[in-house]
C-alpha cells in the first residue's frame, strides 16, 4: 500500500497573505501534513470575482522561503497563462528557493473570464490538452539538458537553456489535474506523479482511476508509479464530514490529500484537522 499523505491549500482569494502564511507556518511545524498548495487564477473562482487575488506563483516563492519542511506546490498551474519555457524558468527558482520542496502542478487551464478579460487565448478543449502534453515535454527537457531544441505542433523552442537545474533531480514530481478521459487522462499515464481528482462522488472517481489505469497500460506504465489525488473542502463546524470523505476515498485506493481552507480560518484549525480528520 502506498504512504497516504495529508495537506492543506489556501487558494489566494478573498484572503490576505498574512493569514494564509499563517497557516502554511502551522501547517509546515505539524507533522501530520506533508503538503501545502495554492491555485493559479487571476481573480476569484466559484464566488464573486470583485475580490482580491494574489498571484499564486510568486505567493508560492515567497511562502517557499518562509518554510522549511513541507512539500508546496500550486493546485495546479494554468498552462495557457504562461509560455511552459518561462513555467520552467519560474519553476526551477521556486524549487531552489525551497530547497527541493517543489511539487510541480499542471494542468490545461479552463477559466473563460480570465482568459476572455485578457486577452489570453482558451483553446478548443483538445487543442489544451495536446498543448498541456507538449508543454510537459518541453519542461522536463529544460530541467535535464543542457540546451533544448523542440519542434512542437505548438510550441518551439532552439537552443533555450536552463539553468540552473532543479533541486530535485531529474525534475520536481508533475501533479497533474484533469479527468478528461480521452486526452488528459493520457497526459498523465505519460507525465504524471500524481494525479488529482478535484471534486466528485467516490465512484466517479474509481471510475476515471479505471480509465487512468488502462491509459498507463498503453503507455507502459505501472499505476501504481502515480499517486492518487483528491480535493476535500473543509466545514469549520462539521470536521466530520472530512473525516467521512478521506475515509471513504482511502478505501477506494486514493492516497494524498488535500484539505481545502477558506478564509476567515480558525485559529486552531491546522490542529483540529491533525487531531480529527488526519488522526
Amino acid at each position: 500500500m502506498k504512504p497516504i499523505t495529508f495537506g492543506i491549500k489556501t487558494a489566494p482569494q478573498h484572503t490576505t497573505y498574512e493569514a494564509m502564511l499563517q497557516v502554511w507556518k502551522q501547517a509546515d511545524e505539524n507533522p501530520a501534513f506533508d503538503h501545502a498548495w495554492l491555485f493559479d487564477h487571476y481573480a476569484p473562482i466559484f464566488s464573486g470575482i470583485d475580490g482580491p487575488c494574489l498571484e499564486g506563483w510568486t505567493t508560492l516563492a515567497a511562502f517557499a522561503a518562509e518554510t522549511s519542511r513541507i512539500r508546496i506546490g500550486l493546485m495546479v498551474t494554468g498552462n495557457t497563462y504562461r509560455h511552459p519555457a518561462v513555467l520552467a524558468s519560474i519553476a526551477v527558482t521556486v524549487d531552489r528557493i525551497s530547497n527541493g520542496r517543489l511539487d510541480l502542478g499542471i494542468g490545461a487551464g479552463w477559466n473563460e473570464y480570465e482568459h476572455d478579460s485578457m486577452g489570453i487565448p482558451l483553446y478548443a478543449p483538445g487543442e489544451r490538452i495536446r498543448r498541456l502534453d507538449e508543454a510537459c515535454q518541453i519542461i522536463k527537457q529544460l530541467f535535464t539538458q543542457e540546451l533544448t531544441t523542440f519542434e512542437g505542433r505548438y510550441y518551439q523552442l532552439t537552443e533555450a537553456r536552463r539553468e540552473p537545474k532543479p533541486v530535485q533531480q531529474p525534475y520536481p514530481p508533475f501533479v497533474i489535474g484533469g479527468s478528461g478521459e480521452q486526452l488528459t487522462l493520457r497526459v498523465v499515464a505519460k507525465h504524471a506523479a500524481v494525479w488529482n481528482f478535484a471534486n466528485g462522488p467516490v465512484e466517479e472517481f474509481q471510475r476515471k482511476v479505471g480509465i487512468l489505469k488502462q491509459h498507463c497500460e498503453a503507455v507502459g506504465r505501472d499505476i501504481q508509479t502515480i499517486d492518487l489525488s483528491t480535493q476535500v473542502r473543509v466545514n469549520y463546524d462539521n470536521l466530520a464530514e472530512a473525516a467521512r470523505r478521506t475515509e471513504t476515498f482511502i478505501e477506494a485506493g486514493a492516497n494524498h490529500f488535500v484539505y481545502t481552507l477558506t478564509f476567515p480560518y480558525p485559529e486552531d484549525i491546522i490542529s483540529r484537522l491533525a487531531e480529527e480528520v488526519v488522526g
